[in-house]
Formats: C-alpha cells, sequence, structure tokens
C-alpha cells in the first residue's frame, strides 16, 4: 500500500475531487493564442479546486437534488419547537429574509443535516428526565372549592336544590375527560356521557336515591355505548379508543351521581373537605408537603362541619377520605402536560367527581 493516488488509465484520481454534477456542460474558458500552453488548462474543475474560489454548500445542493429529484426547491417551513406549559404549540421565530431562525434546543437533525420532525414538550421532559405533569393551579382549584362549595350548602337546603350544583358538575366531567383524552371536538361523546349523568338523577330520584339505580344506569350506558361504536365508519383503533373515552366519560359522570345517592350530612362535610383539600394542594409547596396539608385542612373541615351537622369526629374521617380520592382526581387531570381547558374543565370536575363514592360509602358507616 502506498500514499499515492489512484493512477488509471487518464492519469491520476482524486476521490475528494468535486465532479459535475448529471446533466451539466462544463464552460471552457476561450482560448487565447498569446498564453502559454497550461497543461491543466482543459481541467477546469481541477484548476477550481487547486485554487479558485469554492462554491458554498448552498449553491451545489440545489443543482444536485434537482437533478437528482429530491426536491425541486427548498421552501421555509415553519419550524414547531413544541408546546408551552398549556399545550398551545409556539412557532419558530423568523430570521431576516423570511428563513426560520436556528433552534437552540429541541429539534432532531438527521444524519444529511435536514431538520426532522421537531422535540414536543413532553418528549423533550421525558428525554431530559422531567415530569410531564402540570398540577391545576389555584384558580381552577378555586372554582373545585366554589362548586363544593354550592353541593355542601345544597345538600343542607334539599334534595332537589343538590341536582343543580351536581349536574353543572356531570357536564363538565363529560367535556374534560374527552379534552384530557386528546379527544376534541367529540359532541357525540360528550353528549352521550352527560346524558349517562342525566339518567343517573333521574333514576335516583325516581327510586328514592337508591344506589342501585347508578349501577342499573351505568350498565344501559355501556351497552348503549357498544351499540353506537359498532355503527360507527371509522378505524377499528379510533373506534376502539372512541369506545374506551365515551365509556369512561359516562362512568364518571354517572359515579357523580353518588353524590345524590349520599345521605344529607355526608355530602356536606365531603364537599367541604374536597373544597379546602384542593386549594391546599395547590398552594406552592414541595409535593409531599402540600399533600399531606390537603388531607389535614379536609380533616379539620370535616370536623367543623359535623359538628354543624350532628356528625361530630366521624365527619374528619368523611373529610379526609373525600379528600384521598379528590387527590387522585387532581392528580389525573395533570398528566402529560395538560392544555388550559383541561385544567378548567377536568382539573375542577375530577376531584369532586372522585370523592362521590368514598362520601357515599363513609356516610353510609358512619353516620
Amino acid at each position: 500500500m502506498t500514499n499515492q493516488p489512484y493512477e488509471g488509465p487518464h492519469g491520476a484520481h482524486d476521490p475528494y475531487q468535486q465532479q459535475p454534477w448529471p446533466g451539466h456542460t462544463p464552460q471552457r474558458a476561450p482560448h487565447d493564442p498569446r498564453a502559454p500552453h497550461d497543461p491543466h488548462a482543459a481541467q477546469p474543475y481541477a484548476q477550481q479546486w487547486q485554487g479558485a474560489p469554492q462554491a458554498s454548500t448552498e449553491e451545489t445542493a440545489y443543482p444536485r437534488q434537482q437533478a437528482y429529484g429530491v426536491r425541486s426547491r427548498p421552501q421555509p417551513q415553519p419550524q414547531y419547537q413544541g408546546r408551552g406549559p398549556y399545550g398551545q404549540a409556539y412557532q419558530q421565530p423568523q430570521a431576516a429574509g423570511g428563513t426560520a431562525a436556528p433552534a437552540a434546543t429541541g429539534t432532531r437533525t438527521a444524519p444529511d443535516g435536514i431538520p426532522d420532525v421537531p422535540l414536543t414538550a413532553a418528549q423533550r421532559a421525558r428525554a431530559e428526565g422531567r415530569s410531564p405533569v402540570i398540577d391545576p393551579g389555584l384558580q381552577p382549584a378555586a372554582l373545585t372549592a366554589l362548586l363544593g362549595l354550592l353541593l355542601s350548602g345544597a345538600a343542607a337546603v334539599g334534595t332537589y336544590a343538590l341536582v343543580v350544583p351536581l349536574v353543572l358538575l356531570q357536564a363538565v366531567t363529560a367535556a374534560g375527560w374527552f379534552r384530557l383524552n386528546g379527544m376534541w371536538p367529540a359532541r357525540q361523546g360528550i353528549a352521550l356521557g352527560f346524558a349517562g349523568g342525566l339518567a343517573a338523577d333521574a333514576a335516583l330520584l325516581a327510586s328514592d336515591r337508591s344506589p342501585a339505580a347508578i349501577l342499573g344506569t351505568l350498565g344501559v350506558w355501556v351497552l348503549l355505548t357498544l351499540v353506537l361504536q359498532l355503527r360507527s365508519h371509522a378505524d377499528p383503533d379510533e373506534r376502539m379508543y372512541g369506545l374506551m373515552a365515551t365509556v369512561a366519560s359516562a362512568a364518571l359522570a354517572i359515579v357523580a351521581g353518588g353524590w345524590l345517592a349520599a345521605d344529607a350530612d355526608a355530602v356536606s362535610v365531603g364537599a367541604a373537605g374536597v373544597a379546602v383539600a384542593v386549594l391546599a394542594r395547590a398552594l406552592p409547596l414541595p409535593t409531599p408537603v402540600s399533600v399531606v396539608a390537603a388531607l389535614l385542612a379536609a380533616a379539620g373541615a370535616g370536623i367543623a362541619v359535623g359538628r354543624l351537622t350532628g356528625l361530630d369526629e366521624p365527619g374528619a374521617l368523611i373529610g379526609a377520605g373525600a379528600a384521598v380520592c379528590a387527590l387522585i382526581g387532581h392528580r389525573v387531570a395533570a398528566y402529560d402536560y395538560p392544555s388550559r381547558f383541561v385544567h378548567f374543565t377536568a382539573g375542577v370536575a375530577l376531584p369532586l367527581a372522585a370523592a362521590a363514592p368514598a362520601v357515599y360509602v363513609l356516610g353510609r358507616a358512619l353516620g
């Protein structure tokens, strides 16, 4: 082996020498008879490689790409660098001349130098080992507390007064669950889930608030959802995904009717416990500290409201048990970079909807 270039039939060959692209006819300089004979004059590309200024990569890339059919003309495309904390896509800033400015982070680059699909905020967070969970803020917590206080006060007034805030809770639950699953718009599914909640309320009122009405309505609505999804013309994967989302939405709206089936005193205590627990959880504290503070606040609110309703000390257990389920619903509404709409629907309704079964069971056991 030697370091000499390969001697072919036409002389030495340099593998890094710039070659003409297909279909190009090299332009020869006009011959000057007065100039001395230059053996390299007939080799314009070798002369260009040795001393002439090189064309830039962008100038030479376009004819080669056009010859090989890669692309007809490079078009500037907007680069989306991901989503903000509430899911809005933000666009890469534009530099002078209409071209996109280079991004600092978040864009994968293919081996040939062409930018690939940009990373979303959730993908970038997972790649960096960060949590893709954003808890609902203080404003959704305030709305949850307001709705919980409405349930607590309406339960003290009467059964039919309790129906008004309960219907509002069921509507927000159905809409928030579909948006939390990324399915929007989904008017048919939202309407079906909300209708299931209304049917459960009507069955509870007709049966003197018997819990069997909730189970019967749930079974009927699962069967109705299956029939409707079987008639859908969507792809099998989309049909299955829509089926699961619709069943879960209807189940949550129906289960929220447990506030109507529970004892009135337990509803007052449990709803108050959820209200203060969600507010305490929204405080800017470390997660373990805020969870403990939320449970203690719910127990305290249960004792305070329990003394007003006659439950006394068992009110602490009802308030704390409702708070545990409410914090689970709060966590579900915070998963995978939810949008602002999710926080103001699922983040408001899921804590109260998830607490309804605990309030019913604890109210019957301790009341």
